[in-house]
């Protein structure tokens, strides 16, 4: 019995260890989905319940996603009876480091607070934030790379995985 434990033990903890660090908030990763799916329905208006449909992601989530989105410059919507939203830009200039910085809280890591009032014990000495800051500056430096056009290069095959031939 001991063993087994020790043995699960270790699972746990090599999975945590090995696990990847970096992980967009649903917010962003919701947004993206939107941008996508309209994208690929171009010219047509597309609605919320269409893409909470699809993705099956919750109606009340992906409203406030698409109200962002169009504050920010990147759908034009349209409420009402025939209501739904088009991309305000083509593809080729919406950048997903955009995206994903309206979606994020932060773009640091960590904020070298042990709770909310007092800061780390080691923030003087330790190198860790700048790194990691470092770090998430080039990962949105390789997402500025990509726009919405990279993401929906071959449109078929997206919409046939998406049940959107039809559309």
């Amino acid at each position: 019995m001991y063993r087994k434990y020790i043995f699960y033990l270790r699972r746990r903890v090599a999975a945590r260890i090995f696990s990847p660090a970096v992980q967009l908030s649903a917010y962003s990763d919701y947004a993206i989905r939107v941008l996508m799916q309209t994208a690929l329905c171009r010219p047509r208006r597309v609605t919320v319940a269409e893409i909470a449909k699809t993705f099956g992601i919750s109606r009340h989530h992906l409203v406030k996603v698409v109200h962002d989105l169009g504050r920010n410059g990147y759908l034009l919507t349209q409420r009402g009876v025939g209501g739904g939203f088009v991309l305000a830009q083509p593809p080729e200039k919406i950048k997903l480091g955009d995206i994903v910085r309206l979606g994020e809280e932060t773009d640091t890591v960590i904020d070298c607070r042990e709770d909310r009032d007092r800061l780390c014990r080691l923030r003087p000495a330790c190198r860790m934030k700048r790194i990691l800051d470092e770090a998430a500056g080039a990962f949105f430096k390789v997402l500025d790379h990509y726009t919405l056009a990279d993401l929906v290069r071959r449109p078929g095959p997206m919409r046939a995985a998406l049940g959107l031939e039809n559309t």
